[in-house]
C-alpha cells in the first residue's frame, strides 16, 4: 500500500523489542494501493509485512486479524498474524494501530492462464467454506448503502455521460435484493496483487482488510472482474470459465446464485468504478502516492451491462 506514515529504523528497532522475531535488518515501504501504510520487514529471524492502519481504529481490527488467524489455522493459505510478548496481535507504532504478519512465498501475476485461474477459484471456495465456523461478523461497510452515498458526492466531478451510467447503475442494483442468496465470509478485494503465485500454485491471499460478510458470490464476482478482465473491459471467457470452474470443484452454485449471476458481477464493478472516482478525486496525501485508474470498472461494468448471458461460465 502506499507510504502515508514514515517509520524510522531507530523507532522499528525499540518496537522490535516486544517481540520474539529478532532485529532489524531492512525496512522498505511497499507502494501498491491506497488505504494503509505497509513495510516489508526483514529481521534477523525471517521476512515479515507491518502495516500500519490510516483509517481504521484499533477497536475495529480484530474482525480481520481475527479471521486470518481463523483462515491460517484451517490450513488456507493467508498471512497469519504475529503476536507481541503481550500475547496480542494488534500493536501501535508512530501513533498509528499495527498488525505484523508473515511473508508468504510467490509474486502475484500481471497476465493469469487458465491453470491459475482455476487454482484461484478452488482457494476462494476454500476459504469460503473454512469462513463458516468463524464467529466475527461485519457487514460489508462498501456495500450498496455505501456506494449509493458515495457515488453522490461524485456526480459532480464527472462527465455528464459517466454520471448518467452511474446514476443508472446505482438505481438498477436498488431495485435487487439478494438476502437469499448463501453468505459468509468474504475476501472482497481478491485483485491480482493480493494474491501470490508460486507457478500454478497459491503461495497465499493478503490483505484481508476489506474482508466481511455479504453474499458468497459477490466476492467471485469481484475476483472475476480483476483476474479475467482484458484491457477494453470484456472478459475473457477462458480464464472466467476456469475460474469458475476451480470455484465450483469445492463448491457448486445453486439456482438462485446462477440467476443473480449477471447483476453480482455489474454490482461488483460498480463497487470499485465508485471507490476508484473517490480515490481519484478526493486522495489521501501520502510519501507514496498509488491512484488507480477508474475507467478501468467503467469498462468492466459497461461491457456486463452490454452482456446479455454470463452463465456460460458457471459451466465448467
Amino acid at each position: 500500500m502506499s507510504v502515508f506514515t514514515t517509520v524510522t529504523p531507530a523507532e522499528l528497532a525499540v518496537w522490535l523489542k516486544g517481540y520474539s522475531i529478532g532485529e532489524l535488518v531492512e525496512l522498505k515501504g511497499i507502494a501498491a494501493g491506497i488505504t494503509n501504510t505497509n513495510y516489508a520487514l526483514t529481521t534477523t529471524q525471517g521476512k515479515y509485512v507491518l502495516t500500519l492502519f490510516e483509517t481504521l481504529q484499533a477497536h475495529e481490527l480484530p474482525y480481520y486479524v481475527n479471521l486470518m488467524a481463523h483462515l491460517a489455522h484451517h490450513g488456507i493459505a493467508c498471512a497469519a498474524p504475529i503476536a507481541n510478548l503481550r500475547d496480542a496481535y494488534i500493536d501501535r507504532l508512530a501513533g498509528k494501530p499495527t498488525v505484523l504478519v508473515s511473508w508468504l512465498q510467490g509474486e502475484p501475476v500481471e497476465s493469469p492462464n487458465p491453470a491459475q485461474c482455476r487454482a484461484m477459484g478452488a482457494m476462494l471456495a476454500r476459504l469460503h467454506g473454512a469462513g463458516a465456523s468463524y464467529a466475527g461478523h461485519m457487514a460489508n461497510p462498501r456495500g450498496p448503502a455505501w456506494w449509493s452515498a458515495t457515488a453522490a458526492e461524485l456526480y459532480a466531478f464527472m462527465p455528464e455521460a459517466d454520471g448518467r451510467q452511474l446514476r443508472a447503475e446505482v438505481a438498477q442494483q436498488a431495485r435487487h435484493r439478494f438476502t437469499q442468496l448463501p453468505s459468509g465470509v468474504v475476501h472482497a478485494d481478491l485483485f491480482r496483487d493480493n494474491v501470490l503465485m508460486q507457478g500454478e500454485r497459491i503461495g497465499g491471499f493478503i490483505d484481508f482488510y476489506y474482508a466481511c460478510n455479504d453474499v458468497l458470490i459477490y466476492d467471485l464476482a469481484v475476483t472475476l472482474n480483476d483476474w479475467c478482465a482484458r484491457d477494453d473491459g470484456e472478459i475473457d471467457d477462458e480464464r472466467a470459465a476456469a475460474l469458475c470452474a476451480g470455484y465450483q470443484s469445492v463448491r457448486a452454485l445453486n439456482a438462485a446464485e446462477r440467476q443473480a449471476w449477471s447483476l453480482m458481477l455489474r454490482a461488483a464493478a460498480l463497487r470499485f468504478w465508485v471507490s476508484r472516482l473517490w480515490d481519484w478525486h478526493k486522495p489521501q496525501a501520502g510519501e507514496l502516492t498509488w491512484r488507480k485508474d477508474p475507467a478501468v470498472f467503467q469498462r468492466i461494468l459497461t461491457c456486463h451491462q452490454a452482456r446479455t448471458e454470463a452463465a456460460g461460465w458457471l459451466t465448467g
